[in-house]
């Protein structure tokens, strides 16, 4: 039977300790055990007994003013035996510049001002929202779902890429490597890999992501046949807009083709975004936000992709890949955007064994101690490149323009800046890949100097500009040169023709009315989570007005 995680609380006050201890144990207690220290030293010995047995702590809750170490300094060490550990500190007021200083230091996820009573209103809270992340995150030592295949293999990187983002633990085995893979590849009749292997006994050779979520239990059919409001794409935008449609009392659903997060779900961590001082990645915003639209009453279908729209008065029919019809008053377009494909020799070949296409954080543990080169200058590419910088030995930014500060936010550049692993080549674009079954090397040219190279590279992931997921809309829906969806008044001033009412559309409506637009997918949207969640909103407050003019 596996032990409990561990909460893990310092603090050299033992009226103070004794009461952290109390608290923890009363809300806590049935599903960790709770171990306390008033000596940080002592501490830091107890925490490296823990690791050695191979046990998990969840949270580390730390008094700043101790004697010999702070509560960061003593973060800092206790950090390197369980990194993924949710970090709190206790602090007095007087503290709290070293508190806020914590969070870059550290990533402190929390810090809390002495005292905490009432621990209902005070402390609960905050320690049940960064239990529940790192419950959502945490992979067991062993057991649960295997996947098999080798090591290089374009189909094991999007298998591990929708396990992870849909929060499921698992691992991955080589079937070079580990003997016992290769055994049970051979019992099973050496089926075709990758190779999905339960915990109840069965497996899947080779599946798709559709049939492996109806393996897992977390796709689903929609229960009626008519909603009051449909929300196609499940990034930022169409959550907010299924968490606002279904506390509005709208029956709504949310149909994703991948996994709910969109683009900004494969982030690794978002910096600037309202409420998150330490940041929060990009899965985990997108997990809370599915809890709390299914909580409010939505359904979500994914992996599930629409496939058509048509009107059929009085109701807009979203046609989806299954062959199902499902009718709606008003439907929100939150398609997002994918990245642009790199059109250089050899990305074709390499693509999912060794090309990636966004962060790819599931590739992060394949590249420890290996060179990563990032090609793009956005903020997902500064995000990106952060994150690997603290498992991989060397990041290499590639970038076409002449300064990093012209498409990244400040914090960004400063903080790569900052860090000694990453370097910056301006002026340079990819030209070509070569390698045998993955990828071995890259050429590059250098635009100022007209010098092209050869370097070797394992590991190449693009951030080159995105394009809209709107082909198959057909033509009931207008679009820009680029495909992104016009709305409201830019709808007017490009495609006036293409406006069929003599009331204007509402800010947010697309040349069909009672259909909508929001996020990424909308022509001269501004590129960012909270402006999707914005967006998203705003587009619930539209169709009230709408299903109200009608």
């Amino acid at each position: 039977m596996t032990s409990r995680p561990v909460l893990f609380c310092v603090d050299d006050d033992p009226q103070v300790l004794r009461a952290v201890w109390a608290d923890l144990r009363e809300r806590y207690g049935e599903e960790y055990r709770v171990v306390g220290s008033l000596d940080p030293d002592e501490a830091l010995g107890l925490l490296g007994t823990l690791e050695g047995r191979r046990e998990d702590v969840a949270l580390l809750l730390v008094d700043q003013r101790m004697p010999r170490l702070t509560g960061v300094e003593f973060l800092e060490r206790a950090i390197e035996y369980f990194p993924a550990a949710r970090r709190v500190m206790l602090t007095a007021y007087a503290d709290t510049d070293a508190a806020v200083a914590a969070i870059n230091r550290v990533r402190l996820d929390h810090y809390l001002i002495k005292p905490w009573e009432p621990a209902e209103e005070r402390l609960y809270p905050v320690l049940d929202d960064l239990l529940a992340d790192w419950t959502a995150a945490h992979r067991p030592r062993y057991g649960g779902i295997r996947l098999i295949d080798h090591s290089v293999s374009a189909g094991a990187h999007l298998l591990r890429d929708f396990l992870a983002r849909n929060q499921q633990p698992y691992r991955f085995e080589d079937v070079e490597r580990s003997p016992d893979a290769a055994e049970l590849v051979q019992q099973a009749g050496r089926p075709r890999l990758p190779m999905v292997v339960f915990p109840e006994g069965d497996f899947l050779a080779a599946p798709t992501s559709a049939e492996l979520a109806l393996r897992l239990g977390i796709t689903g059919t929609a229960t009626r046949p008519h909603y009051d409001l449909i929300v196609v794409g499940g990034g930022p935008a169409g959550l907010a807009a299924g968490v606002y449609g279904a506390s509005e009392g709208l029956s709504t659903l949310l149909v994703d083709a991948d996994v709910p997060g969109g683009q900004a779900g494969t982030s690794s961590r978002i910096e600037n975004y309202l409420g998150f001082p330490s940041g929060i990645s990009g899965s985990d915003l997108a997990r809370r936000a599915v809890a709390q639209a299914r909580r409010l009453g939505a359904e979500i279908l994914s992996p599930t992709a629409a496939v058509g729209l048509r009107h059929q008065d009085p109701v807009h029919v979203i046609t989806l890949d299954s062959g199902v019809e499902l009718s709606a008053e008003a439907v929100l377009l939150a398609t997002g955007v994918a990245y642009n494909r790199l059109e250089v020799p050899g990305a074709d070949r390499f693509e999912g064994v060794g090309l990636y296409y966004g962060a790819a954080i599931t590739e992060a543990g394949l590249c420890a101690g290996d060179h990563v080169y990032l090609v793009g200058a956005a903020n997902s590419a500064g995000q990106a490149a952060i994150y690997f910088a603290r498992q991989a030995a060397r990041v290499t930014l590639l970038v076409r323009g002449d300064v990093l500060a012209a498409s990244m936010s400040h914090y960004l550049v400063d903080e790569i800046g900052r860090t000694p692993n990453i370097e910056v080549l301006l002026h340079t674009r990819v030209i070509g890949l070569g390698g045998g079954d993955g990828l071995e090397r890259i050429e590059v040219c250098d635009d100022a100097t007209g010098r092209t190279r050869t370097l070797p590279a394992r590991f190449l992931f693009t951030f080159i500009g995105a394009r809209p997921r709107t082909e198959w809309l057909g033509e009931r829906v207008a679009r820009d040169r680029h495909g992104f969806v016009l709305t409201g008044p830019d709808l007017l001033a490009a495609a006036p023709a293409r406006w069929p009412l003599q009331r204007p559309p509402l800010p947010l409506e697309t040349s069909a009315p009672g259909v909508f637009a929001a996020g990424d997918v909308r022509a001269h949207s501004i590129k960012r989570v909270a402006s999707g969640v914005g967006e998203g909103a705003m587009a619930v407050s539209l169709i009230h007005h709408y299903r109200a003019s009608r």
